[in-house]
């Protein structure tokens, strides 16, 4: 398996947690004065160009020779790298050594899932 594949995986990965992150979370700032059904709409709605893009990941990757667990590893990075800088500019929370212990954990679990 090429780098060039595995960029392709994680760029489609990257744009499609932008989506899923503020699907999942962004109600919570801008939607926290609306009805629960309100903010289920909305990120129902985000969630959807979510999928226009992790799908094809995920497939162009499954075709391209990446293992099933490797594609849910490279998401879980791809998580914490987006979700992070969320937290910290968007939500303003603050950044604790935590997110530091679990990237490291996850670079660990990719270290191990590429190996054969």
């Amino acid at each position: 398996m090429s780098w060039s594949v595995i960029a392709i995986v994680v760029s489609l990965l990257a744009i499609s947690n932008v989506f899923m992150t503020f699907a999942w979370y962004g109600h919570l700032k801008n939607l926290a004065h609306h009805p629960w059904y309100v903010a289920v709409l909305v990120s129902w709605g985000i969630a959807f160009f979510e999928y226009l893009v992790q799908v094809p990941a995920n497939r162009f990757g499954d075709s391209h020779n990446l293992q099933l667990g490797q594609l849910k590893i490279l998401q879980e990075v791809v998580t914490l790298a987006i979700f992070v800088p969320f937290a910290i500019f968007y939500m303003n929370r603050p950044l604790g050594w935590n997110f530091l212990w679990a990237g490291i954990c996850l670079c660990g679990a990719v270290y191990f899932v590429f190996q054969e």
